[in-house]
């Protein structure tokens, strides 16, 4: 999945939001109409709010959250069923506070005695697995195919122009970014502290050129970026550094499992430690994981979407780069085959050399009624256009009907609703659900907030694991289209795409609408009745 650069490089941080379309049954009650033609709140989100904005809703606090509060009214003196929710990513930090009793543990086999207990070819799969052992960093997948050189095909033309540009663009933002932690560095050292504020800043008076100059770069990046700018330093250095230096380095060789990606002739690699080699770099898995089932209401963090009776099954198979597709098809059967009845994938690609291995593990799935909740992509691209992978669809026709795509959404209503980096699309996007400024769990007991279609679609596999647990007897497909056609309608124009261009909501996914838990729940009783 794409990263996103920090403000002061991008307006992509900037708040911009994204949506989606679909009727609405007459029993639903949160409905957008009204919203339309009543002016909204302008000002600025409470901390405390803002931490919790998708539970919001948009009715009754003019936020487009997902009205998770007044779900759990609904739900109030209903039995919910154990849930267990896969989740693809890049690990999971097992161990954090605020996911204690939440994840799935592997009764039939037998910590620590390196005997496959339960037979299942996974040794010691206590608490899911790990099908990228002790690998972190990768290349992309159109690095991969320039390493495996020129054959001639158009295939091969196409991404090794596509690297040459990548790297070309890097190559200019190089200097900026050793610029900036230049000047970072500079201010630390002439403060004596690795922590300062814009106050800080203020301070500073010398008539030292260089410091001077360092002093109006990191004022500018602060008072943009605002608390937190430090780490969006660190974060911008380290995703031009790892590009250069990991995805887009033909010389990198980053699989560590001595297994070949390119054959199904092996299956079982990689090793049982789900958290990966430094825990640290499960921080993406970990707030995924966290949005679905991170404790509600023990003021310690967010406020996960499920309150309870989910078990969260790491599969741990998305590295620093390009995911596998043979790691994705396998992880994706695993997580199957181990009780999942929803699987988060917030991760993607623009080429997939082997889309028929997931293409496969997407239909078994299906054939187990197991959901499959998938991000859309933060390319700010329209993928019924451009090429986005993991797909459902083969040549135009859908190969199963269990595989719902999310699109990211801002907390602002209005023209700016669809986040700014959000991918759409009117047949290949799905539904919108909140993907920006999203408050959750990241390893050693820390919690930050993080945006990206990568933290929308956990907010709607939530939704349908909800869904899931109190009306178990609706099949994947039944909760895929409540979730769609129960969402909340958007009928304003909302700026979308690179250009930023205003197009109608309902234009830019298939059901025009935004997820809506309490609307699906409503409905999901209905439907479960008749």
């Amino acid at each position: 999945m794409k990263l996103l650069k920090p403000l002061f490089v991008s307006a992509l941080i900037a708040v911009a939001f994204s949506s989606c379309n679909t009727a609405m049954a007459p029993v639903l009650s949160t409905n957008a109409a009204n919203i339309d033609k009543t002016p909204l709140k302008t000002t600025p989100l409470k901390e405390a709010d803002l931490k919790r904005w998708s539970d919001l809703d948009l009715v009754a606090d003019t936020v487009p959250g997902m009205s998770v509060d007044k779900a759990y009214k609904f739900l109030k003196g209903k039995k919910s069923t154990p849930i267990i929710v896969g989740i693809v990513d890049s690990g999971l930090d097992i161990d954090h506070e605020d996911l204690k009793g939440k994840i799935w543990t592997n009764k039939k086999e037998i910590a620590g005695n390196n005997i496959d207990d339960d037979k299942n070819g996974y040794v010691d799969d206590i608490h899911g697995w790990n099908f990228l052992g002790d690998a972190t960093n990768e290349n992309l997948e159109l690095t991969r195919i320039v390493k495996k050189g020129d054959d001639g095909s158009e295939g091969y033309k196409i991404a090794k122009a596509e690297l040459d540009k990548q790297v070309a663009d890097l190559m200019k933002q190089k200097p900026q970014v050793d610029m900036i932690v230049a000047a970072d560095k500079g201010v630390k050292e002439y403060l004596k502290k690795q922590v300062y504020t814009i106050d800080d800043l203020k301070k500073i008076v010398t008539t030292d050129a260089t410091l001077n100059k360092n002093k109006m770069i990191m004022t500018s990046i602060a008072t943009q970026a605002g608390a937190g700018f430090q780490d969006e330093i660190k974060g911008y250095s380290k995703q031009v550094y790892d590009q250069l230096n990991f995805n887009l380095n033909v010389n990198f060789n980053g699989r560590k499992t001595n297994d070949n990606p390119d054959t199904m002739d092996s299956k079982f690699y990689g090793n049982g430690n789900v958290k990966g080699p430094d825990v640290e770099d499960a921080l993406h898995g970990t707030h995924v994981s966290g949005i679905i089932a991170q404790i509600r209401g023990n003021n310690i963090g967010g406020d996960g979407v499920v309150a309870s009776n989910v078990q969260i099954l790491p599969v741990r198979a998305v590295p620093n780069g390009d995911e596998y597709d043979k790691d994705i098809a396998l992880a994706i059967r695993y997580a199957v085959d181990n009780g999942a009845k929803v699987i988060n994938g917030s991760f993607g690609k623009d080429y997939s050399p082997h889309k028929e291995w997931v293409w496969d593990a997407i239909k078994y799935a299906e054939s187990k009624d197991v959901l499959i909740v998938h991000a859309a992509g933060n390319d700010s691209k329209d993928i019924d256009t451009e090429p986005n992978f993991p797909t459902d669809e083969n040549n135009g026709v859908e190969i199963s009907d269990n595989l719902l795509t999310i699109g990211a959404l801002n907390y602002e209503y209005g023209s700016k609703l669809v986040a700014s980096f959000s991918n759409f699309g009117v047949k290949n996007v799905d539904v919108f659900a909140p993907g920006v400024k999203i408050y959750a769990t990241v390893p050693n007991n820390k919690y930050v907030y993080e945006q990206g279609t990568s933290m929308a679609s956990p907010n709607a596999a939530g939704v349908a694991a909800l869904v899931r647990s109190y009306y178990p007897k609706l099949s994947a497909s039944q909760v895929k289209h409540i979730l769609m056609d129960s969402g909340t309608p958007i009928s304003t124009n909302v700026n979308v795409g690179e250009a930023n261009e205003a197009k109608p909501f309902s234009s830019i996914s298939k059901s025009g609408k935004i997820v809506n838990a309490y609307n699906a729940l409503l409905m999901a009783d209905q439907m479960s009745k008749k």
